[in-house]
């Protein structure tokens, strides 16, 4: 999967900059942008403040808020110049999503409090499509983004909306702006970055259906794996991820979660859930790990930080595994984890772990 994100932010920007360009000559502050309370002139501004704040928080590692400082403009700043910081502060964006490590999470708050480098640059592109859009209808100018934008917006942002006819049109309702045939619209909304989970060597990265859609075509999903990676297990989980992203019953926090080794930012296996958990609360879990990592703890480790983060949640009161008959390991990793073995059928053990245990 190529390196996401600079490019995206680079075009985004500049088909903004085109568009609001052909306006330069009216009056932005007073126009209203769209369905927005701001004005057109402050609604760019806003623009450009996220882009910089975007780059600012990525490339200044801030862990905890976002960097304490806001753009402010030149006093008779016209709107030709005020596109000009638009482009300044993309492009300031766009370089600091392409130098960032492949690890790097800074602060954001939707809605696990940290983004990646591909997290950031899918936000920037959310602002300018959307607040282009905005002041495009105020200064009733036309202005239709790619749809490959709008896409990518949709598939590190907003894992939870099913696609609909168009990319486009999707996130149009999915963020207040528009309607689809056959959904209710929509009044509140946030976007949705990965979930990251800690373990004592791992992070436990959650894969977005744009990462699925390519791991299960065969690529990497813009991870760098270890020699023999990723296994077959990880890529069939990958095509589950998507197919319940595509058919809209995808729950992003009980996903599939790739395992990246902290030492050296490798990914080694695959961990995640079968689906969101039924009324009971129970949940069924899988695993696999690339062979040139097993035999080091990685599979009890990653385990034990998923089955910790699961059960203190109140909608899970119980997790659930099954082996095959053979795999005496997979059957050691489970008791090592908790899991206590509960049912044996022509399929294998079966194994459960229980809150409060």
């Amino acid at each position: 999967m190529r390196a996401m994100g600079g490019d995206q932010v680079a075009e985004a920007v500049a088909d903004c900059v085109a568009t609001l360009g052909t306006a330069v000559d009216r009056d932005w502050e007073g126009v209203t942008a769209g369905r927005l309370e701001w004005s057109c002139r402050e609604t760019a501004v806003h623009v450009a403040d996220d882009l910089i704040g975007y780059a600012a928080n990525l490339a200044g590692d801030a862990q905890d808020d976002y960097v304490p400082f806001e753009i402010s403009l030149e006093e008779g700043t016209d709107n030709s110049g005020l596109l000009h910081v638009v482009r300044a502060t993309g492009a300031l964006l766009a370089a600091a999503v392409r130098t960032a490590p492949r690890g790097a999470r800074a602060f954001h708050p939707y809605p696990f409090r940290s983004a990646d480098r591909v997290g950031f640059a899918a936000m920037g592109v959310a602002e300018v499509l959307l607040h282009t859009h905005d002041m495009a209808q105020g200064l009733e100018i036309p202005y239709h983004p790619a749809e490959e934008l709008a896409e990518f917006v949709l598939t590190f942002l907003f894992p939870h909306v099913q696609p609909g006819p168009t990319p486009w049109e999707t996130l149009l309702w999915a963020t207040g702006r528009g309607e689809l045939p056959g959904r209710a619209p929509v009044t509140e909304w946030r976007w949705r970055n990965n979930l990251v989970l800690a373990a004592d060597r791992l992070d436990l990265v959650g894969i977005r259906p744009a990462e699925a859609r390519d791991l299960r075509l065969g690529g990497d999903g813009g991870f760098e794996w270890i020699e023999g990676g990723p296994y077959e297990g990880t890529r069939d989980a990958a095509g589950f991820l998507l197919k319940g992203y595509e058919t809209g019953v995808h729950r992003p926090e009980f996903g599939v979660f790739a395992l990246v080794r902290r030492e050296d930012g490798r990914a080694i296996g695959g961990l995640g859930f079968h689906s969101a958990p039924d009324e009971e609360g129970r949940v069924e879990i899988g695993y696999d790990l690339v062979e040139a990592a097993r035999g080091n703890g990685y599979a009890t480790e990653a385990l034990r930080a998923l089955a910790d983060w699961a059960l203190a949640r109140d909608d899970v009161n119980s997790l659930f595994a099954t082996t095959d008959p053979a795999n005496t390991a997979s059957q050691a990793v489970l008791v090592r984890a908790g899991f206590t073995r509960v049912s044996e059928d022509g399929e294998g053990p079966a194994f459960e772990l229980r809150a409060g245990r």
